[in-house]
């Protein structure tokens, strides 16, 4: 089985989630999407896998949300999608694709639905 963390080491949700995932026997391939952004075209992949929409899997908090207007409605689907590529910061983690499913480990136990 593949799997594979969009992982960001210095998360402790990320970190727990690669660990559990380690417990469980599973040697994830990790993706510090940080260094290595997801494409627009992965982007909408695990967006498709989550059934979700781009807001929904973006951290509103960040400053760069604030700071792109991300949230004032006026953005459309792919400046939203540009903008989680460019700014990976923006993208909620962890996140573990398995199994042709995606999960996002918040809490990290939510990502065991997919192995």
């Amino acid at each position: 089985m593949s799997v594979v963390i969009y992982h960001n080491p210095r998360c402790s949700k990320s970190r727990q989630t690669l660990e559990l995932l380690r417990n469980k026997g599973v040697k994830p391939e990790i993706r510090e999407y940080l260094k290595s952004p997801p494409s627009v075209s992965e982007l909408e992949e695990v967006l498709g896998l989550l059934g979700i929409e781009p807001l929904d899997l973006m951290r509103r908090k960040e400053a760069a949300f604030k700071d792109l207007g991300l949230g004032d409605g006026s953005k459309d689907r792919a400046m939203l999608l540009q903008a989680m590529h460019e700014t990976p910061v923006l993208i909620e983690r962890p996140i573990v694709l398995a199994n042709g499913k995606a999960a996002i480990g918040r809490p990290p136990e939510d990502v065991l639905k997919v192995l």
